[in-house]
């Protein structure tokens, strides 16, 4: 998923790693040059699917900071051997 608005500098990639580990998720939150984050999500459809809804959720219920402005949804092929859910 590729996020775009105010969400960089304000916490985002960290919020974004404590939900995805709350939901069983790994993977990773990074920054791109052009002042999008990055959420590579691996785990359930369900649980990706949760992760989704909340990075879009307006008004955010669970004090995501910063200001989402669009999601645009990559579905990839998942990778063995990633543990975790990392900050980049």
């Amino acid at each position: 998923m590729f996020v775009r608005g105010r969400v960089q500098g304000v916490g985002f990639r960290w919020w974004t790693r404590a939900r995805a580990l709350e939901l069983g998720l790994v993977g990773h939150a990074r920054n791109t040059v052009d002042g999008r984050v990055e959420v590579a999500a691996q785990g359930s459809a369900d649980a990706v699917d949760a992760l989704e809804a909340l990075l879009r959720e307006s008004p955010s219920t669970t004090r995501r900071p910063g200001h989402v402005e669009g999601v645009v949804v990559q579905p990839g092929v998942p990778r063995d051997g990633i543990t975790g859910f990392v900050e980049r």
